[in-house]
């Protein structure tokens, strides 16, 4: 099975770039071409332990509700 190794240096601490990673309003900005928005759940702010995001995005010309929770 061919196997993808992806590898990103970043300087910053691990902190901060864990909150990055949950951070609804940046997923907001990188998505802003897209016009992906949230809305239901958490729909700002940093995601945590047991809430959940549902997101409307257009993928390939169809809308799509898409949901996380964090377990």
């Amino acid at each position: 099975m061919p196997k993808i190794k992806l590898q990103t240096k970043i300087k910053a601490t691990r902190n901060i770039v864990f909150d990055l990673s949950r951070s609804i309003d940046l997923h907001k900005i990188s998505t802003e071409h897209t016009n992906e928005e949230a809305i239901a759940g958490k729909t700002s702010g940093l995601i945590g332990i047991d809430e959940s995001v549902t997101w409307r995005a257009k993928h390939f010309g169809v809308y799509q509700n898409l949901t996380s929770k964090i377990t």
